[in-house]
Order: structure tokens, then C-alpha cells, then sequence
């Protein structure tokens, strides 16, 4: 049995899926929902990508929308497309046909229901909307769910308001929903992503491969840590691509039990996931406690490089 990827298609989330589709595991199936930037460019995002990678997986449209009916996108960081770039777009693609993420992501669960036992394997990239509406809808399927890896949340402060990490803000609700399903969740928030960084010199070797992809990889890889540059810092932190090692790779990231609470209201705390791994909190999911840097970032980079030489 494969696994499942459900994301916001920006840069990051499309060097996740690069790693996990060079990896042993199999991608059975992509959910799409808002995040990076509303649903319709997230689908044009996913279009292109399949096009420009050769991804034979079938992709699924999500929620548009927040638990709650709201939209939050990263657009103003990521601009209009949520994927940044120094030049080169991915071209253009056929629109992806209708798909319904929400009954596909159920048959997939139901799949082999009466033979096979195997826990499901998810990995979340954004707002964890789907997998929400999911636990509501169906909870018998979703404890048919072994693992659910999500980058999101911060240990320490966040990154879209100063206490918040985004998909974390982008739908608060739905993460209060997934933790209190007994959905066993693996979180890989901001702190542990902070630890692996890119700088500029990252670039050069990419668009130095002789792919057809190899330009503008390296143009929204730039794009991509100019982020960090346009801030006055020396380097980027890669996000979502951790949460890929660590579900793919199961020994480059280690976790440990945690308490975990999602702040549902004030204009400063809202979305603030409350991190408490003390001995005695009665633990609700695990949380990133230690990385091997040098091992995630080559495996990122290895994963771009690849893909720019093919």
C-alpha cells in the first residue's frame, strides 16, 4: 500500500513531493487545498508541476476554503503564484479533470478494507483542512489513519504573525479537529525546519545540471531564498521538504511525546500551537526534537539536483 500527500502546491511543497517520489515509497494519491494561494492557482500549480515532472499520481481538489469559511493565503511572502521565482515558470498545463479530494482520499482508506489492515501513511504540506472535514465526516476511516507527518506549528514563535506558523493560522480549527481524533499525528514545526538552511550558493549546481527542468528548478529554488535575503538574512529555512525526510526517511528526524494545543482566539495568539512535552502532560501527538542538518540538506538538494539532470 502507498501513501497519501496532501498540500498546497508552492516551491517547497514540490521539492517534498520530488523527495518522496525518489524515495521506495509509492504516491497513491495527492489531495490539493488553499494555503500558499486560493485553491484555483494551487490547481494550476499542481497542473504544471505534473506536467513538468512527470507525475502519473492522480491529483485531487480540496477545500477552498477554512474550516470556518475563511480564505488565508501566503501570497503576500510568496506572491500571486505561491511560488516565487527569479525568472522561469513552470509552462503551462491542462487544466487537472475534476476530482473530488475529499470522496477520493475516503476510497483510498476504504481500499482493501477487509484484507488489508496496513495503517495509512499521510503526509500533510498545508492547512490540515481536508483531513478535518475527513475526521468529522467519516472518523471510522480516519482511525484507519497510522500516521499523519505535518509540517506546521511552532514550538517557539511562528513566522505568519509573530505567533503563529502559517497553516497552523491559515485553519486553526481543523488542527483542533485532527488532535482531538486520536489521529496519531507527527508535527514538524518551525524550530526543527529552521535548523536546515540554504543559501545562495545552493543554486549554481542546479542550473548547472543539463535537464529540461534544470533552469527553472534553480529560478524558484533563487526565488525561493531570496525570501530570506530580501530580510537581511544569509540563508533559507526549507519547510516542507523536512517533512518529507521525515516521513520518508525514518532515521534523520527524531520525535518525541507532546501535549499539543492550538490557540482558537485573540488577535495575537490565534493559531499559536502550545507545545508541552513535559513527563506528566497526557500526550496527544509527537513533535520534532532533533534533526541530522547535514543529511536533510543534502537530501533536499540531492532531490532538486536529480530532478534538474533529468
Amino acid at each position: 500500500m502507498g501513501i497519501w500527500i496532501d498540500t498546497d502546491m508552492g516551491f517547497d511543497d514540490i521539492l517534498a513531493i520530488l523527495i518522496v517520489s525518489q524515495s521506495e515509497l509509492e504516491i497513491d494519491g495527492v489531495s490539493l487545498v488553499f494555503g500558499n494561494a486560493p485553491l484555483e492557482v494551487i490547481k494550476d500549480n499542481a497542473a504544471r508541476a505534473a506536467k513538468a515532472f512527470d507525475w502519473h499520481f492522480p491529483i485531487h481538489c480540496g477545500r477552498k476554503l477554512s474550516t470556518l469559511g475563511k480564505l488565508e493565503t501566503a501570497q503576500n511572502i510568496l506572491g500571486e503564484s505561491g511560488i516565487p521565482t527569479t525568472g522561469r515558470v513552470l509552462p503551462p498545463a491542462t487544466a487537472l479533470p475534476h476530482s473530488n479530494a475529499f470522496l477520493a482520499l475516503s476510497r483510498w482508506l476504504e481500499s482493501n478494507l477487509d484484507t488489508d489492515e496496513t495503517p495509512r501513511r499521510i503526509l500533510a504540506l498545508g492547512p490540515l483542512t481536508n483531513i478535518a472535514a475527513l475526521a468529522l465526516a467519516r472518523p471510522d476511516l480516519a482511525a484507519r489513519i497510522g500516521e499523519l507527518t505535518w509540517m506546521g506549528g511552532g514550538v517557539t514563535s511562528g513566522n505568519h504573525t509573530p505567533s503563529a506558523e502559517f497553516n497552523a493560522f491559515a485553519d486553526p480549527e481543523a488542527l483542533a479537529i485532527v488532535l482531538a481524533s486520536g489521529i496519531p499525528l507527527r508535527v514538524v514545526d518551525l524550530d526543527i525546519c529552521r535548523k536546515v538552511l540554504v543559501d545562495p550558493t545552493a543554486v549554481e549546481p542546479i542550473r548547472a545540471e543539463t535537464g529540461r527542468n534544470a533552469a527553472v528548478l534553480a529560478d524558484m529554488l533563487e526565488g525561493f531564498i531570496n525570501i530570506a535575503i530580501q530580510r537581511r538574512r544569509p540563508a533559507m529555512a526549507l519547510y516542507d521538504p523536512i517533512a518529507a525526510i521525515a516521513f520518508a526517511f525514518q532515521d534523520i528526524v527524531r520525535f518525541k511525546p507532546a501535549r499539543i494545543e492550538v490557540e482558537l482566539g485573540g488577535f495575537h495568539t490565534r493559531g499559536r500551537t502550545v507545545v508541552d512535552s513535559r513527563y506528566n502532560a497526557a500526550f496527544n501527538a509527537h513533535v520534532a526534537d532533533t534533526i541530522d542538518v547535514d543529511k536533510a540538506r543534502s537530501l533536499s538538494l540531492n532531490a532538486l539536483r536529480m530532478e534538474a539532470g533529468r
